[in-house]
């Protein structure tokens, strides 16, 4: 477990091969990790669909399903970076990762728009635990990169 936990620190020394590969896998864990808050997120939001039905909320049914299809994308995605990692997968989902940020942060400053139209605001633990879990998958995905090209320099000097 340590040696996992050595392997996620972007800041950690990596001296091996095996090290490498467990840091350019942080990434994959990252997606994993955002897979879990999609499931979260969606549990939540099949708790209050009701609620949006009851404020006709327009498209409220299909942003639901396209939540879900989302989250399996992503779970593919963290399946892929798993078996081999990829850089542009860790890049994509920084990039993913920043709009999420925005987002997240633009979330509260909307709350009197999505009152009006009668949509449940969404809870402040939601938002705090998208912010944290944003927070955590970027570390990871530095963690993965940075794995990824030492592994890219070990194999290489290996070839040599």
């Amino acid at each position: 477990m340590s040696a996992w936990l050595n392997a996620m620190n972007p800041t950690a020394p990596i001296t091996s091969e095996a090290e490498a590969q467990k840091a350019a896998r942080s990434s994959a864990v990252s997606i994993f990790i955002g897979v879990v808050a999609g499931i979260v997120g969606i549990i939540w939001s099949f708790m209050i669909a009701d609620e949006l039905a009851a404020a006709a909320a327009a498209g409220a049914q299909a942003g639901i399903w396209l939540g879900v299809g989302l989250t399996v994308v992503q779970l593919v995605f963290a399946l892929i970076q798993w078996r081999d990692p990829k850089k542009f997968i860790a890049w994509l989902f920084l990039a993913l990762i920043a709009l999420g940020f925005v987002g997240t942060l633009a979330t509260p400053l909307m709350a009197d728009a999505v009152a009006a139209a009668g949509v449940p605001p969404t809870p402040m633990w939601q938002i705090v635990l998208s912010l944290v879990t944003l927070v955590i998958q970027a570390v990871l995905h530095v963690a993965g990169l940075r794995g990824m090209k030492r592994l890219d320099d070990i194999q290489m000097s290996a070839a040599r």
